[in-house]
């Protein structure tokens, strides 16, 4: 995958992985019916840019390794 450059640092992704994982894990067990699965999408989205150490929306804004600031 050689289209983006990884942006977060191990730390920064360590936790988007668990705190993304958490979060979908908690859709499930506090919210019902379509709002679990959509939060639990939503979980899952963050926990993967923390998988592959790139996030769009921080290279949008100039954050991290290869940004302004």
């Amino acid at each position: 995958m050689g289209f983006f450059r990884k942006n977060i640092g191990g730390l920064h992704q360590a936790v988007r992985v668990v705190l993304g994982i958490a979060v979908a894990a908690a859709a499930f067990v506090y919210l019902a019916g379509a709002t679990a699965w959509l939060v639990a999408l939503g979980g899952a989205g963050f926990a993967l840019t923390g998988l592959v150490g790139y996030c769009p929306m921080c290279a949008i804004a100039g954050i991290g390794k290869g940004g302004v600031s």
